[in-house]
């Protein structure tokens, strides 16, 4: 079975390539906001079937990068530097203080996926808003 992200109008549509296993959500002032449930995926795993109305908000310069539907507002996917893999879910390092991630993680917000079973996910929560 494949999952399909989409926008609330369709314009975007997303196939993820498997069911993921890492959901976490985010209390940093824009994941708050917007509500979004989130799973990482690297570059080249997702399939980008429709990207008509893509828009791009960065509060970091393009660093993080936030990618909505301008027809109908949903906040899809995003894109950022792989944090995971330098610093610990509690904003710890995982080696050298200050270490940039070398690549780039893809984000999809899983509530834009209709036909997800929440029941077999685990959600873990991020403390974005204190940790990063």
């Amino acid at each position: 079975m494949s999952l399909i992200a989409t926008c609330h109008c369709g314009a975007t549509r997303i196939t993820l390539p498997y069911l993921p296993t890492e959901i976490k959500t985010c209390n940093c002032t824009f994941c708050q906001r917007t509500g979004a449930v989130w799973t990482y995926f690297e570059e080249g795993e997702l399939e980008f079937n429709a990207l008509e109305n893509d828009k791009i908000y960065s509060a970091s310069g393009g660093m993080n990068e936030h990618h909505f539907c301008s027809n109908c507002g949903i906040h899809t996917w995003g894109s950022s530097p792989d944090w995971a893999s330098v610093y610990n879910a509690d904003g710890t390092p995982k080696g050298e203080p200050g270490a940039m991630p070398t690549k780039r993680t893809f984000a999809v917000n899983l509530n834009a996926v209709d036909s997800l079973d929440w029941s077999h996910v685990k959600i873990e929560k991020m403390d974005g808003r204190n940790n990063w």
